[in-house]
């Protein structure tokens, strides 16, 4: 009998163990652990972060999961929703290598809230992320970028199945209730792109995926079962939420290892805009270049990011972190794009707002790659400065090194849980198969 999608999945990721990641993938996926918990930290001191930590601790009732950058712990649906949302709470959490979706807020989430209950060992959490990462790609490249140009968000979609997945290797589901929990994930499936604007409203997307994961998991551990068509079905995921369908992407190269491309980010956010930052800083260095002169700002975008991202005139950093105008003048003014760019003050700078509104957008055929960008600055002198960004820092092609990604966490994680503990827990991160219980990773991200 042939199996379904969601049947040859789960006996993949059920059968999914430790040693049978190459090392490639368990150091991506150390990598992303290291930087998932000091966005997950430094977002846990946003507002945000705040609510949804204040969420969790007023749902009541005992639990075993943390919530990050608190001293409570609670349920593990309650913890994995907090920390998904305060994970995406500076637009600087990790991206796959097409910008379409983050895999660490609902995958990461879900997993050390369910590895902490359970006392699960560094490896069996490591086995639980890889399988989890991969699951919510193969759904991504099954579904987009139909899925997206529908107005779905892809990070709560298809994060939930990665949610899942994780969730359900620690909780030790067999390759029969994995696949019913991945029928109850796609009945949990949510998240529009309409998110951009001056509330927290893409905070919240990444929560309900990641709580949605401990749900299916745990509720298929109990018995209930799910349906095993819930991607091919004439009513299931894939003819819903997609009109340009690739299934097969959900199976291929099965017979083998998985090659797990995460990329990281520099600036604080969202990632299409990261090329075009990259191109205002090569701008900025060029001799002769002066911010003050700009009379005009030429961007050309590639048709799958170019009706993205417009807004000139954000109005909370919310809004200015998904502004490539904002993100380009404040990159041309101050030769940086962190949270502390996507400010009150510069919302209200007059020199950004000059710049900012300068910003003139074309589609154009012929950039290499959906997020390839090219600006062209021009002076009231004449002058013009111009760079092309195909791959920007951060990307598999300009990577981040391990020293980079240690810095960029004790900058975040640093001034929440002090320099001594910040570095314990880096080393923990990056040294996490060797601990036996993950619950010991996880005090370190508590509150003293």
């Amino acid at each position: 009998m042939t199996k379904t999608y969601a049947e040859k999945l789960a006996a993949r990721f059920a059968g999914m163990r430790y040693n049978d990641l190459p090392e490639a993938s368990r150091h991506a996926v150390k990598r992303l652990l290291l930087d998932y918990l000091g966005v997950a930290m430094g977002g846990s001191q946003t507002q945000s972060g705040k609510v949804a930590r204040a969420f969790a601790l007023d749902q009541g009732g005992k639990g075993r999961s943390r919530v990050i950058g608190g001293n409570a712990r609670v349920s593990m649906t309650n913890a994995a929703f907090a920390n998904a949302i305060s994970s995406h709470s500076l637009e600087l959490d990790d991206i796959d290598v097409l910008a379409l979706f983050h895999f660490s807020p609902p995958v990461y989430s879900s997993a050390l809230a369910a590895a902490e209950a359970s006392a699960a060992s560094g490896r069996d959490l490591v086995a639980a992320l890889a399988a989890g990462c991969e699951m919510m790609e193969r759904a991504s490249r099954a579904a987009n970028p139909s899925l997206r140009n529908r107005g779905y968000h892809t990070t709560p979609t298809t994060g939930v199945f990665g949610a899942t997945v994780a969730a359900g290797k620690l909780m030790g589901l067999n390759p029969q209730r994995l696949t019913s929990a991945l029928g109850m994930a796609g009945a949990q499936s949510a998240g529009l792109m309409e998110m951009y604007g001056p509330s927290m409203q893409k905070r919240f997307n990444p929560g309900p995926a990641a709580r949605g994961g401990i749900t299916s998991a745990l509720m298929a551990k109990l018995g209930f079962t799910g349906t095993s068509l819930i991607f091919e079905g004439e009513r299931g995921w894939l003819n819903v939420y997609s009109d340009k369908r690739t299934p097969h992407a959900l199976d291929a190269g099965m017979d083998g290892p998985y090659q797990l491309d995460i990329e990281f980010k520099p600036y604080s956010c969202a990632r299409p805009i990261h090329n075009a930052i990259d191109c205002a800083l090569e701008i900025r260095a060029q001799p002769g270049f002066d911010a003050s002169k700009v009379a005009a700002i030429d961007i050309e975008r590639h048709e799958d990011w170019s009706k993205y991202h417009r807004n000139a005139e954000p109005a909370t950093y919310h809004e200015a972190q998904v502004s490539l105008p904002f993100s380009v003048a404040v990159a041309m003014l101050e030769g940086k794009a962190l949270l502390k760019q996507y400010s009150d003050r510069n919302i209200r700078n007059k020199d950004v707002k000059r710049l900012a509104g300068l910003a003139k957008f074309e589609t154009v055929g012929g950039l290499p790659r959906g997020v390839s960008v090219r600006i062209t600055a021009t002076q009231s002198d004449g002058r013009k400065f111009s760079s092309q960004v195909d791959y920007p820092k951060g990307s598999i092609q300009n990577s981040m090194s391990d020293d980079e990604l240690r810095a960029k966490f004790e900058s975040l994680a640093g001034p929440v849980i002090g320099e001594k503990r910040c570095a314990a827990l880096a080393d923990a991160a990056m040294n996490v198969e060797k601990i036996a219980n993950i619950a010991d990773l996880m005090k370190l991200t508590a509150l003293r």
